[in-house]
């Protein structure tokens, strides 16, 4: 399986964070200009968002997110229907396959959150 840039740059940032009790410190204080200086890009924040990092490393505590609430009139296309019907994708061949799980690993960053080069 292939990570995305984004997934690539989420796991630097907790491993850094793991081995190096000051990057962790300022990821904390400052999310947004530790991993840039961590990366050397730009990170491309989508106006009115903030970027929040929660220390979870204590195992006595168990943290929750709430994702966003979604629109309940959010139409799905044929494809995402089939998808949650139980459905088999074809594949552009025609050959057909079946779900695997688990999932892909998702990231916590945006698409394309990082741009140019400080």
């Amino acid at each position: 399986m292939e990570f995305t840039q984004e997934q690539n740059v989420y796991a630097e940032i907790v491993q850094k964070a793991w081995e190096d009790a000051e990057f962790k410190k300022a990821l904390l204080a400052n999310p947004v200009e530790a991993i840039e200086k961590l990366t050397g890009k730009k990170m491309n924040l989508p106006e009115g968002k903030t970027f929040v990092v929660r220390d979870q490393t204590d195992e006595s505590i168990v943290f929750i997110n709430l994702p966003p609430q979604q629109n309940a009139d959010v139409e799905l296309n044929e494809d995402q229907l089939e998808a949650v019907a139980g459905g088999v994708w074809a594949g552009p061949d025609g050959s057909g396959c079946t779900p695997t799980f688990p999932p892909k690993p998702t990231s916590p960053f945006p698409k394309d959150i990082f741009t140019t080069t400080i």
